[in-house]
């Protein structure tokens, strides 16, 4: 995972005490998203966007 989305995706979690297999459901339907990026998976732009779209629309 890039630093910058890591940071940025872990502080989402905390902030929403949101368990990352969730995270991961509801941005992408993938509940392996995080623990996979932290182990290097990359992913396109398409899912960067998806990713940061899904946080922008549940900040809440």
């Amino acid at each position: 995972m890039t630093p910058a989305l890591s940071i940025v995706i872990d502080r989402y979690l905390r902030a929403h005490d949101m368990p990352e297999t969730l995270f991961g459901r509801r941005a992408v339907n993938d509940p392996r998203l995080v623990s996979d990026l932290r182990r290097g998976r990359q992913v396109g732009e398409r899912v960067r966007r998806r990713i940061e779209l899904f946080m922008r629309e549940n900040h809440a």
